[in-house]
């Protein structure tokens, strides 16, 4: 699989970024476009400054006036230029200029590539650091249909002229990875961060398609950037593509839902459908502007310290199947949640929680690690415009209902929750279904462990097809080692 390229042997396990360019332009034949706009021409300048560029790159350019670039790759409806769509047009422009302008009976061993990048760096004021997107086409066997990788990147660095080297050196990455890693993609998003710290550049979405990457599953790719630190959260969509939060939550009226969902069960569908009607009600909500997030939290996810990749995708796959969007996140506290939210919407935000969750809310033990302990993480929590939306638990022995009237906390954390109760932030859930309030996804998975019948009955409908067609959560076998799960939604304190 891939191609074989001479000189593997030459350079070290972590090439410099020369080494890495050397050994792309006295390769002939890797030969393409680079396409730079908003930060210079950090990556292509590069290949220039190694050596040997003329064998590599037919052209370079950049378009940095909006009528010139909208007279090349086309007028953007929405007139933003710093977006996925706008990398797309430039790479697909770029990528056929190649197959017009260069013949393939003079260049029959020729491995086109298209390296572009749309980015804005830091603003003079120094508000706004700065996003970017970066992406390749490229062909790994010649006249092969190409593939793609693209990716969206948040600067961290206070200095438009570090922002720019920092792309540079990325770009030089993502070009070096899909021609000699393309077939481990786990590891080419690893070397994207060759000779680059984190906490320069976030890489918050990445997507692979095309040939050569047929087997490769996105939201798998987005648990990667989680599980090394690249970034805090991923949101991927129903058809498995990674989505940008910004795209989805800018300016949106967010309902988020945190669980394992392992698996998800009728309660969880119906603390979110109640939930939503609650939320619509809420006097400043409208429903096209309603954005609904199934939320894990990495905790979630994790086995003896490992993250459980094919449990992960048992989940996902379920939720999916039910056309939910859903996100995959580093925050084990809601507040940081609210404040992951709210760097993208000023709208309400709800939140939608069982009884045992709102308790752990409560517990102290958990915000030790701020100065101002719990009144600091409610002060970041219900600083904004949020509504929390609780789901009654029933205690199975006695019959007793939990609300937030017979809700019981710590006796130093009771003038807290009454403050809390009675600013209208919390609000009961009320028309829930009460014939399914003693359905748990541990006892489902109990029950499937047994070999018993009726769990079928506790999920939602397609559900349990999908997990015997499937053999999730070991459906069809009589044993099989179940982690602990949550009850109505979480099972990590939060």
């Amino acid at each position: 699989m891939g191609i074989t390229l001479p000189g593997d042997h030459d350079f070290e396990s972590v090439p410099s970024i020369k080494n890495k360019v050397l050994r792309i332009n006295l390769n002939r034949n890797i030969y393409g476009t680079f396409a730079e706009i908003g930060a210079g021409q950090e990556t292509v300048r590069q290949f220039f400054r190694a050596g040997g560029a003329s064998g590599t790159i037919a052209k370079a350019m950049s378009a940095y006036d909006k009528d010139f670039s909208d007279s090349i790759y086309g007028v953007q409806d929405d007139g933003r230029y710093v977006t996925e769509s706008r990398l797309k047009k430039m790479l697909q422009h770029e990528s056929n200029l190649i197959e017009e302008r260069l013949s393939r009976e003079k260049h029959p061993e020729k491995l086109f590539f298209t390296y572009a990048n749309t980015v804005a760096t830091i603003d003079f004021a120094k508000r706004y650091l700065g996003h970017g997107w970066v992406g390749i086409r490229f062909q790994a066997s010649p006249e092969e249909e190409y593939s793609e990788i693209i990716l969206h990147v948040r600067f961290k660095e206070r200095d438009a002229r570090l922002q720019q080297i920092t792309l540079g050196i990325l770009g030089t990455n993502l070009i070096y990875g899909a021609f000699y890693k393309h077939d481990n993609p786990r590891k080419l998003l690893e070397y994207l961060y060759d000779h680059i710290d984190k906490d320069k550049i976030e890489i918050d979405m990445i997507n692979f398609s095309g040939p050569r990457f047929k087997q490769v599953d996105n939201r798998l790719m987005s648990l990667q950037l989680l599980k090394h630190g690249m970034t805090e959260a991923v949101m991927f969509g129903p058809d498995g593509n990674n989505i940008l939060s910004a795209r989805i939550l800018y300016k949106k009226n967010v309902l988020a839902l945190r669980g394992s969902f392992r698996p998800v069960t009728k309660v969880n569908m119906d603390m979110f459908e109640t939930a939503r009607r609650r939320f619509l009600k809420s006097g400043t909500v409208k429903e096209e502007n309603v954005e609904t997030i199934f939320e894990i939290t990495l905790s979630n996810l994790r086995s003896q310290g490992e993250i459980d990749e094919e449990d992960f995708m048992h989940r996902a796959e379920l939720l999916c199947s039910l056309g939910q969007t859903v996100m995959i996140s580093n925050f084990k506290e809601y507040y940081k949640l609210v404040e992951y939210f709210n760097n993208y919407t000023k709208a309400r935000i709800g939140l939608v929680m069982g009884v045992n969750n709102l308790v752990e809310i409560f517990d102290t033990k958990y915000y030790t690690h701020l100065s101002g302990g719990i009144l600091e993480a409610f002060g970041k929590l219900f600083f904004k415009d949020l509504r929390v939306y609780l789901y009654p638990m029933l205690d199975k022995e006695t019959g007793e209902l939990t609300t937030s009237e017979n809700l019981k906390v710590h006796p130093r954390m009771k003038e807290l929750y009454k403050f809390f109760k009675y600013n209208g932030k919390l609000k009961d859930l009320e028309d829930y279904n009460p014939e399914i309030l003693h359905i748990f996804s541990r006892e489902v998975l109990r029950m499937i462990d047994a070999n018993e019948d009726g769990w079928k009955e506790m999920l939602p409908e397609g559900i349990p097809a999908l997990m015997e067609k499937e053999n999730l959560f070991g459906c069809n076998n009589k044993v099989t080692s179940h982690k602990d799960t949550d009850s109505h939604v979480e099972d990590a304190p939060l």
